[in-house]
């Protein structure tokens, strides 16, 4: 069923697209008519995945990953151009009756009018602000890592880099029983979000040692190393950062092997296999949201970049040395959102 909410079939929209190495841009382009067993969404927030993307527009994606790499929804081919993005929110305005009006969100690059699959969105729970369920993406990111590393109540856990995910994941290890979690990041301004998530925080200077999990999100080889370094005998290092083309040196001599540490890859694009016969995308993603209703997590929301301002704050918003935790880039409203949080 359409609803009368649709306006036209065929409307104006605008879309963000990598042009080139570090070039963005605003292109104007015409929503397809809308078919049966899909819906229209009037975009509220887009959030930038500043790992992934910054590699995107640096040009960094390595050929061998082109396939893999591609968004659910996007155009284009890599390395240039594309239209890239997986972490939108908005409302339904036309198509399934039983979406119409709902808030949801979707694995849907920025854009502020589509289309796509009504199975392709998921209602956002009346508990979480619109705002803050851009950041479900990471926090499947985050649930899978936990999936992978299998922390248990009363470990004690170090998360080493404090970008969004490696918060998240600090977030989540910290909910389990007795658990005692650390977060290391060379930014000592993350000491404050930490303490008020409940967490620990030291600099990479000065970790705990014998640690019985660690989770490394840093994207960096002194983070890999921080990160060997501060596993106990016989513990596990979660590697979730992904390097694009980078060479990474990882410090496998000295006593890795005598200490029988384990190094485990992580990555959201897969379920891990035990849990494949029994979890979903959807149910994950519909887990993720469930996991941000917390208010502290509004924190994590450093930026917000309206829309049509993208081309010229985005290359600032994905530098390397940009101090940005979540970027969120706003498109209209929704009437109930609260008060703007963090820089603009």
């Amino acid at each position: 069923m359409v609803s009368s909410a649709t306006a036209t079939n065929g409307c104006a929209a605008q879309a963000l697209w990598y042009m080139g190495s570090e070039t963005v841009a605003l292109k104007d382009i015409r929503v397809p008519d809308l078919q049966p067993g899909h819906v229209l969404v009037k975009t509220f927030y887009s959030c930038v995945s500043r790992g992934t993307e910054g590699l995107i527009f640096r040009g960094a994606v390595p050929e061998s990953e082109w396939q893999r790499m591609r968004a659910p929804f996007q155009e284009g081919d890599f390395p240039f151009p594309v239209k890239y993005g997986y972490a939108s929110v908005g409302e339904v305005i036309g198509g399934d009756a039983d979406l119409i009006g709902q808030t949801v969100f979707s694995l849907y690059p920025h854009q502020n009018l589509f289309t796509l699959p009504s199975d392709a969105c998921v209602p956002v729970p009346a508990s979480v602000p619109a705002h803050k369920a851009v950041l479900a993406a990471n926090m499947e990111t985050a649930l899978n890592a936990l999936w992978d590393g299998k922390p248990s109540p009363g470990d004690h856990i170090c998360v080493v880099g404090g970008g969004v995910v490696g918060l998240l994941t600090a977030y989540v290890c910290g909910q389990l029983p007795g658990s005692t979690v650390t977060l290391v990041d060379v930014n000592p301004a993350r000491a404050q979000i930490a303490g008020e998530l409940g967490l620990q925080f030291c600099h990479p200077d000065n970790v705990p040692l014998d640690q019985d999990i660690v989770f490394h999100t840093s994207a960096t080889a002194a983070g890999l190393t921080t990160a060997l370094s501060c596993a106990g005998n016989g513990a596990s290092v979660v590697e979730m950062s992904w390097y694009g083309d980078q060479a990474v040196e990882v410090p496998l001599g000295a006593d890795f092997h005598s200490r029988r540490i384990r190094l485990i890859s992580s990555q959201v694009g897969t379920i891990p296999p035990e849990r494949q016969e029994r979890w979903t995308y959807r149910r994950r993603l519909q887990t993720a949201l469930s996991l941000l209703e917390d208010p502290r997590l509004d924190q994590l929301i450093s930026h917000r970049v309206p829309f049509e301002d993208t081309p010229v704050r985005l290359p600032e918003v994905l530098n390397k040395a940009s101090d940005v935790l979540a970027a969120l880039i706003v498109y209209d409203q929704p009437a109930e959102a609260p008060a703007s949080s963090g820089q603009t």
